[in-house]
């Protein structure tokens, strides 16, 4: 596979998710690795002919059929012509790219999933993978906010989990007033209030955290003051992508590129690096 040229695909449907943001499904060759070889947290570059290219994050899970879910946000040259996408589009897709959360080093272990907005893209691939073979996994926790009721993404998808028992869910919306007849339990807060009072193993736990770069900071104070080790937590920096293979430089972070050694880090990896979680 040539990972700089692009192979074909059309738009199979387009539903909307917040008043910005869709769920884009596409189908391409069947069984080729961009649909059924990535892993959670792995990225994919996607392209608009005459328009440009834009990399993302898979959404969903691999699929044999050729299948593939992105988490689409219409804000920039790329992504908002796709608003008005119809079955039958043609488009192109290459990848999959970069590093994926550690599967391997989940097993048996609790995982925590931290999203923010559209940080819950790669976290549902990451959920719904994770849910496939439950029985290797402990104890699955997702907190999840978002800037308001209506920008919390996937809903019903996460509140039929948590009735079934198989995740624990927490939400959280920044602004007051936007819980009225919103999801049951949610709160007014900013995203790492959520870790003020949940408990936790810490030598058994696992974060995954994907969401607005600002935050993460916080986060990651405040799951080491909770005894999560260092090499514990993991972050995608998928914001930083650009060309995927590594060659323009544009994702640098100190000596490492995301798009290459990430977008996964652990934050042992990333520690005293400047500027790694801006």
């Amino acid at each position: 596979m040539n990972s700089h040229l692009p192979i074909p695909a059309v738009v199979a449907a387009i539903r909307p998710l917040a008043v910005d943001t869709s769920l884009l499904t596409l189908h391409t060759e069947p069984g080729h690795p961009v649909a059924s070889s990535f892993l959670p947290g792995q990225f994919l570059q996607l392209s608009l002919p005459g328009v440009g290219e834009i990399p993302l994050s898979y959404c969903g899970v691999p699929s044999r059929d050729g299948s593939i879910e992105l988490c689409i946000r219409h804000v920039g040259h790329v992504t908002t012509p796709l608003k008005s996408a119809a079955p039958g589009d043609a488009v192109g897709v290459r990848g999959p790219f970069g590093h994926g959360f550690p599967l391997s080093a989940y097993a048996g272990q609790d995982l925590l999933l931290i999203a923010g907005g559209l940080g819950i893209a790669p976290l549902r691939s990451l959920l719904l993978t994770l849910l496939k073979q439950r029985e290797l996994w402990g104890r699955l926790t997702l907190l999840y906010g978002a800037r308001e009721t209506g920008a919390l993404m996937f809903l019903d998808e996460l509140l039929e989990f948590q009735r079934r028992g198989v995740i624990e869910l927490q939400l959280t919306v920044d602004r007051p007033g936007y819980c009225i007849n919103g999801p049951p339990e949610c709160r007014v807060a900013l995203l790492p209030a959520l870790l003020e009072q949940l408990a936790l193993e810490p030598g058994r736990t696992c974060a995954a955290i994907c969401g607005p770069p600002v935050v993460y900071p916080l986060l990651v104070s405040r799951l080491r003051l909770l005894g999560v080790a260092d090499d514990r937590i993991h972050l995608s920096l998928e914001r930083r992508m650009k060309c995927g293979v590594g060659l323009c430089g544009h994702c640098a972070v100190g000596t490492r590129l995301c798009c290459v050694d990430g977008p996964v880090f652990s934050f042992a990896e990333l520690a005293g690096i400047e500027g790694a979680l801006v």
